[in-house]
């Protein structure tokens, strides 16, 4: 098993951190307003490019 020589300093440390976050999602808004990822479907209303593809679905009694 590998053990450190030496120590690592604070700066180093945050250094090679500095790549290791997560990176924020890119979010853009549909024309209903609604928050959603780019180049999806809008989850709210089915629209893309703002054209329908996803019919609402109607209930049946």
């Amino acid at each position: 098993m590998a053990v450190q020589q030496n120590k690592k300093s604070r700066s180093r440390k945050g250094m090679r951190r500095a790549h290791d976050r997560v990176p924020m999602p890119a979010v853009i808004f549909c024309s209903c307003g609604e928050p959603t990822l780019p180049h999806s479907i809008c989850p709210a209303c089915g629209s893309y490019k703002g054209r329908k593809i996803v019919e609402d679905k109607v209930k049946e009694d």
